[in-house]
């Protein structure tokens, strides 16, 4: 269980990037443009849970008990905040309708929103296992 959860903290940190690296642009993919609000909050909240999930993983032994359970508790909060802008961010794809509705975009990373949902149905899932394994202490 430990090497899953190390293995989704590292794709976890690659969503958080690649996420504020493909929406960065005013034109980025998705049938409108993303707010700001959204993308700022996955991004410093996945920054902060990023650096407090690692601490507590690889921490353990320098915190006490107590210490090391608040600062878990802490880090999966901040993921699942993460776990949900990530969401909004992806209904970004949500077909428009309407009169003033824009048509799709695309960009060079995707032929629609395959890789945006791959990354946020499976950040949600990794965050998911994240709160099982520190449920059971497996880490």
């Amino acid at each position: 269980m430990a090497l899953a959860v190390y293995v989704l903290t590292a794709l976890a940190a690659v969503v958080v990037v690649l996420t504020r690296l493909r929406l960065r642009r005013e034109h980025a993919a998705g049938r409108v443009d993303v707010a700001r609000a959204p993308l700022a909050v996955h991004t410093i909240f996945g920054v902060l849970a990023l650096v407090l999930w690692t601490v507590f993983l690889f921490g353990d032994g320098s915190l006490g008990k107590d210490a090391a359970t608040l600062l878990g508790l802490v880090a999966l909060v901040c993921w699942w905040v993460v776990a949900l802008a990530g969401l909004l961010i992806l209904a970004r794809w949500l077909p428009a309708r309407g009169r003033h509705a824009a048509s799709g975009q695309e960009d060079s990373w995707s032929r629609g929103p395959w890789l945006s949902l791959l990354a946020h149905v499976g950040m949600v899932a990794g965050v998911l296992v994240f709160t099982y394994a520190y449920l059971i202490k497996a880490v």
